[in-house]
């Protein structure tokens, strides 16, 4: 699924000159080069006297200008366990002043419909995660669900990074 978002991706975010990383070749990495080692850094968790952690997840998305990181992206086939856990790193980015600029996405074709419903009757755990622990979520699918502000297709991925990277379309 990474690799599917990736491949999606990767060229409308550098046609607007940023650059995007797969967290697990930051992760692997034995010999990285200066501007990875900064973007590792940042993105570190410090964890008081348990060292610093490289956060689980799958794209990290960069301005190489000044290498600061605009988002990071989870994606999974279903949101199961996994939405809990992005939600836990958006909070753990709240905790630094440093970090918590950082917008926390994930990216689905939510194939268990977990996304479907908005209204609180219906509402899953995972939408309800998505929509208060989350910066947004973007459903790959051609089944039909509810959008809200943070629950949206994908293609409108792209409109809200250019807003995050300060990039304004002129009408």
């Amino acid at each position: 699924m990474e690799k599917l978002i990736l491949f999606i991706i990767r060229d409308a975010v550098e046609a607007i000159g940023l650059k995007i990383i797969s967290g697990n070749k930051l992760e692997r990495a034995k010999r990285v080069s200066d501007e990875l080692s900064q973007i590792k850094r940042k993105l570190c968790v410090d964890y008081d006297e348990y060292g610093m952690h490289l956060p689980d997840v799958d794209m990290v998305v960069y301005n190489p200008n000044t290498l600061d990181i605009l988002c990071v992206i989870s994606c999974k086939v279903t949101l199961r366990e996994r939405i809990a856990q992005t939600g836990y790193w958006k909070l753990k980015f709240l905790q630094d002043s440093s970090q918590k600029h950082i917008a926390v996405f994930f990216a689905t074709p939510d194939e268990d419909q977990t996304l479907k419903f908005k209204s609180k009757a219906l509402i899953k755990k995972g939408r309800a995660i998505v929509e208060t622990d989350t910066d947004g979520c973007y459903v790959l699918s051609e089944n039909e669900f509810e959008e809200s502000n943070k629950v949206k297709a994908f293609p409108k991925f792209f409109d809200d990074l250019k807003r995050l990277a300060g990039i304004h379309k002129h009408s």
